[in-house]
């Protein structure tokens, strides 16, 4: 498998399958883990983080759930091959940055990804499209469970797992959810659920995690602190508070549809009309727009498009992503037309 066959098959959160899928993206679970007796990541000297590196890789490809998974050298990736990995949620921006002693691994269907050298040794991710935080767990637990034999993981009684951040300390877990939150967003009651959600100890963020902003109405929720609790009962606090949030947005657009169909209406076909004849467009106006598109395709307004076919333009229309497509760099002025000429191709 290579790097650019990735361009060939939709990632796992893509899919637009499973429960709640329509307001719900996508479902992850991270393990932070290090390695015994060895300095963090960003304190590691060279020849510490390249022993790291090796000891990772080494243990990993005996792996079974890692059968022929890719092991990137990110020193040997292009900027936009790294960016392309970040744009796909295979890694985080920071592990796009300083990749002399960095990798990522990822296997064939990209729900696992394993990112070593980032903050703490390893970052473990596991992605299911829609609700599926507890299947992503069990997945992430029984990959943990055979790492941990080929490798001595830092561990403390009573502190747990020993993490580069406090936070992640403990279980070292976070599960994360990725909403899609547009009658919150159009109606201006989001500002009141964000702030209740992280009254509950739960974080939001952007469409790429930490550092990042919300955009296209997604937001990314996740646990803040993993110390002291089971990862089960983790998992549990999280669903039953994104049930909350789903169960407004649906009553929100039941509102809507009985309400204000016709304004409704018309913002979803506008966005569909400048889709379609746009010439040029921008990054952050295509997700606003095929936000307004998704939410018409789930209310059943527009007819002739799937769920799936406008999560994969969301990717497909990203920076990295049309160099890729196109086998060559390109100016942000190129970028902003080649996406208006692939959406217009999609949505004919």
């Amino acid at each position: 498998m290579k790097l650019d066959d990735l361009l060939k098959h939709d990632s796992e959160w893509l899919k637009g399958t499973g429960p709640s899928s329509d307001i719900v993206m996508s479902s992850r679970t991270r393990l932070a883990r290090n390695l015994d007796k060895l300095s963090f990541s960003h304190w590691a000297d060279k020849k510490q983080q390249e022993d790291i590196l090796n000891a990772v890789l080494d243990a990993a490809r005996a792996v079974t759930y890692l059968k022929d998974a890719m092991f990137l050298r990110l020193k040997d990736l292009s900027e936009v091959d790294r960016f392309f990995l970040l744009e796909r949620h295979l890694m985080s921006p920071e592990h796009t940055k300083d990749v002399e002693f960095k990798a990522l691994i990822v296997d064939p269907k990209e729900i696992i990804s394993i990112m070593v050298n980032e903050e703490d040794h390893l970052r473990i991710q596991v992605l299911q499209s829609g609700l599926n935080l507890m299947e992503a767990w069990r997945i992430i637990d029984a990959l943990d469970t055979e790492l941990s034999r080929k490798l001595s993981f830092a561990y403390s009684p009573k502190w747990g797992y020993l993490t580069a951040c406090p936070t992640n300390t403990g279980t070292g877990l976070r599960g994360s959810i990725m909403l899609h939150l547009p009658a919150l967003v159009f109606t201006g009651q989001i500002g009141k659920i964000l702030q209740a959600t992280a009254k509950l100890g739960l974080n939001i963020r952007g469409l790429y995690g930490e550092g990042t902003e919300a955009s296209g109405n997604l937001f990314q929720v996740s646990n803040q602190v993993s110390l002291g609790r089971a990862e089960e009962d983790i998992i549990d606090n999280i669903e039953r508070i994104i049930n909350q949030i789903i169960s407004r947005e649906e009553a929100t657009r039941r509102n809507l549809l009985a309400r204000n169909k016709e304004a409704l209406v018309d913002r979803v076909w506008r966005a569909s009309g400048t889709l379609k004849s746009a010439r040029i467009i921008t990054s952050n106006e295509t997700i606003a727009l095929l936000s307004a598109i998704r939410l018409g395709v789930d209310l059943g307004i527009v007819k002739n498009l799937d769920r799936r076919m406008v999560n994969e333009l969301l990717i497909l229309t990203q920076p990295a992503h049309l160099q890729k497509l196109e086998g060559r760099a390109l100016s942000s002025n190129e970028r902003d037309m080649k996406r208006a000429e692939l959406i217009r191709e999609r949505l004919k």
